[in-house]
């Protein structure tokens, strides 16, 4: 199928509402995102049929960057070509950009009320727990594809890499990510083939850009649009690193609201990056973030959708993400140490492990647990409590 011949001629207009309306009841990540996506397209309107939807999300999977929002701009291209894409697209990000970046304007105001402060704190001190909850989630359907290879001793070691790599590396923990795919395509030896656009990421991760502020958000972004292996949590330690160690765009304090402002606001964590360009620059900066950081999804399928089946085929793809697919997820729980330890208040340890057991024990929802968090940090300010600095 080409994308100027879509086989289903839906308005402009109706991918605006539909696509716009999933942007904004969204909360919840990728997996309310594929529910709400499949409702839309396979069982209501039946634009696409179940084979090719799920098709759709594996070759997804195999991109680097927001799944689910790939997801979202190919069901969009579907239905629409190439001018559904961009409109669906921009549709299903922008609610979640003017949410979070007016968030971004209250929680890192100069001098914000005692209770935004105590609910930044709050939510702040969740978030370690929420990259835990993040990365063993992804642990059951990565182990069982390991086993289809025969290769779990690797899978347990580009595991313990990224983790450790996260834990410690921040910036260069891309490079491990790189690192375990290319082993493992010598590993189960897969055949050459066609140049995919994949295989010149370590180009752009040995590159750089210097210059002024608004050039150096658009290289950070680019890094966490393009090096979102496995999700979007998989950046945060390079985000952290960049933001906070760097460029002194943001404090730790600070940093730990933005991940969790990428929560509980609808659309990917891949939304943060617009939280530290704002930091940086103010709205200027927050947007421009938000459209480098994304301009990689809208790339992959606006260049390759119809290509998607070829993808899925590649061997040496699959077997690239073989590779990453384990070192990111291991990346997303190491990423829980560098947030964790930047934690300053004992009753912000009190309020992690809460919410760890609600998360990991009690399976609650995240968005419901961070806002819960933020309660706690409301009551502990409002009561004379000590707030990070």
């Amino acid at each position: 199928m080409s994308d100027d011949d879509p086989a289903v001629g839906v308005r402009l207009s109706t991918v605006l509402r539909e696509w716009g309306r999933i942007g904004c009841i969204g909360f919840g990540g990728p997996p309310a995102h594929i529910a709400l996506l499949r409702k839309l397209c396979v069982r209501d309107r039946k634009w696409l049929d179940d084979r090719e939807f799920e098709d759709a999300i594996a070759a997804c999977n195999l991109l680097p960057g927001p799944a689910s929002t790939q997801l979202a701009i190919f069901c969009a291209w579907r239905v629409r070509g190439r001018a559904g894409a961009l409109v669906g697209g921009a549709a299903f990000i922008l609610p979640g950009l003017v949410l979070i970046l007016a968030l971004a304007v209250l929680f890192l105001a100069g001098n914000p009320p005692l209770w935004v402060k105590g609910a930044g704190a709050g939510a702040g001190a969740a978030v370690a727990a929420v990259a835990a909850q993040a990365g063993t989630s992804l642990v059951p359907a990565s182990w069982r594809r390991a086993s289809e290879h025969g290769s779990r001793p690797r899978w347990v070691l580009y595991l313990l890499a990224g983790a450790a790599a996260a834990a410690t590396l921040g910036p260069w923990l891309v490079l491990v990510l790189i690192a375990g795919g290319a082993l493992e395509i010598i590993a189960q030896r897969a055949p050459g083939g066609r140049r995919h656009p994949i295989a010149g990421l370590p180009a752009l991760a040995a590159g750089g850009v210097a210059g002024g502020v608004l050039l150096s958000i658009a290289w950070v972004a680019a890094k966490v649009g393009a090096l979102s292996y496995g999700g979007g949590f998989v950046i945060i330690p390079l985000m952290q690193s960049d933001a906070v160690d760097r460029h002194h765009w943001m404090t730790a304090a600070q940093f730990l609201n933005a991940v969790a402002l990428g929560q509980i606001t609808p659309g990917p964590v891949v939304q943060t990056v617009a939280v530290v360009g704002y930091a940086a620059a103010g709205i200027g900066g927050g947007v421009l973030a938000s459209a480098v950081a994304f301009t990689p999804s809208f790339a992959f399928v606006l260049l390759g959708a119809h290509r998607f089946n070829q993808l899925r085929g590649n061997l040496r793809v699959r077997a690239f993400l073989d590779g990453a697919g384990p070192a990111a997820i291991g990346a997303i729980l190491g990423s829980a140490v560098p947030l964790a330890i930047v934690l300053t208040r004992p009753w912000q340890y009190a309020v992690l492990a809460g919410a760890a057991l609600l998360l990991l024990a009690l399976r609650r929802g995240v968005v419901l647990t961070l806002l819960s968090a933020a309660a706690v940090g409301v009551v502990v300010a409002l009561a004379g409590g000590p707030l990070p600095h």
